[in-house]
């Protein structure tokens, strides 16, 4: 049994269960779950979590189930928010992975399922949680791309996840990448491509979030300057806040999921979440 709160995304097959929502005029989400479902079996929850509201909505959804007497409750969301704030690097910020972990785990639900989760830090602050490796995700990237191509890391936090990938993938090789980022500004400062040259083979840059892209961006300049061939890039959760233009002439193609939104566009590539990328 599933409840999909997005009515948009829906990543997991089986029968839903029917509800109406609305949010009200002071701004409070509101939700009300049709009692046509057997409440002894286990009901998922999904949802895209990319505000406090739809938080909100899925708090409410839970407690609406509890209060109709469903026991084991699990929960999917693609995309942990706030999983990039996991650690407190100036004296004055919020740990706001700990705080939606921590409302989460105040529902004592039996299972949280994340798909690529952004570092170790967001399984382990969540109770009970299974996260989902993008695996099958670049598996299928490689599929519409080139079967030749590299593996780009582009920084050192993405190097143990990308070499996990590599060996799922049977040795795939790997080009590792550093960046340089001012903490107390966020900007960043360089790119490095720890490779003398690429030969012009096509690269795939794997990451887990793209929001600018200005990571992506300056990265693909040095692998040209690199001697590479085409690039690509591939990421879980695609935030685009800066939209698309500014990627085109870096990048012959971008692949993302549709764990954050639904994209309409021709150089965007989605593969669904439903498409297999959970097994």
């Amino acid at each position: 049994m599933i409840v999909n709160l997005d009515k948009k995304f829906t990543p997991l097959s089986g029968t839903e269960i029917q509800f109406e929502s609305f949010t009200f005029s002071g701004g409070e989400p509101h939700i009300k779950i049709r009692p046509e479902f057997n409440t002894s079996e286990t009901v998922t929850i999904t949802h895209r979590l990319n505000s406090f509201n739809d938080v909100g909505l899925l708090l409410i959804a839970v407690d609406a189930l509890r209060r109709m007497h469903v026991e084991k409750i699990n929960l999917f969301v693609p995309y942990f928010p706030a999983a990039r704030q996991d650690r407190v690097m100036v004296k004055g910020e919020p740990l706001t992975a700990k705080v939606y972990a921590d409302l989460l785990n105040s529902l004592k639900l039996n299972k949280i399922t994340v798909f690529d989760a952004h570092s170790e830090v967001t399984p382990a602050l969540l109770n009970n949680c299974e996260a989902i490796p993008n695996h099958r995700f670049i598996q299928e990237v490689l599929k519409r791309t080139s079967l030749n191509c590299l593996l780009i890391s582009p920084d050192g936090g993405a190097l143990k996840k990308i070499y996990k990938v590599s060996e799922y993938l049977g040795g795939v090789p790997v080009v590792e990448c550093s960046k340089s980022r001012d903490v107390t500004t966020g900007k960043l400062k360089g790119f490095k491509v720890y490779a003398d040259d690429l030969e012009g083979k096509d690269c795939l840059i794997v990451d887990d979030i793209c929001d600018g892209g200005g990571t992506f961006i300056g990265l693909a300049e040095e692998l040209t300057k690199k001697n590479c061939g085409d690039i690509y890039l591939a990421v879980s959760h695609g935030i685009f806040s800066q939209g698309f233009e500014n990627f085109k002439p870096a990048f012959k193609k971008i692949f993302t999921t549709d764990s954050f939104q639904n994209i309409e566009s021709d150089y965007i590539t989605q593969i669904k979440i439903a498409d297999g990328l959970l097994s």
